[in-house]
């Protein structure tokens, strides 16, 4: 038995360039955070290969586990941040002051 097709014969693929938001490592979108543009990126948990630091929960995102990257629309390579998806969609309803363990590193 074949495997099934997941596309029409003779279905032409769309071509990545005429859709907009779609960059070279995946779909992008632009949102305003703070009076702010900024760019979020999904990660799948294939390409996320190390351990980072959320600044929504201040937890760490290990390994493996999908997550976003955002920065401003005019930032820098520095001024990306990793955070889970959850900690991204629910940034305006947490608070500024974290609370760290006494022994939880500050990156």
């Amino acid at each position: 038995m074949s495997p099934r097709r997941n596309r029409q014969r003779g279905a032409n693929p769309p071509d990545r360039a005429d859709h907009s938001g779609v960059g070279r490592y995946g779909f992008e979108t632009t949102e305003e955070w703070r009076g702010e543009d900024w760019v979020v990126r999904p990660v799948g948990g294939a390409g996320a290969a190390k351990h980072y630091r959320c600044p929504g929960c201040d937890q760490e995102i290990p390994p493996g586990v999908p997550h976003v990257v955002t920065w401003p629309r005019h930032g820098d390579v520095d001024d990306r941040r990793h955070w889970h998806k959850a900690c991204w969609n629910a940034r305006n309803r947490r608070s500024a002051r974290l609370q760290r363990s006494r022994n939880a590193p500050r990156y």
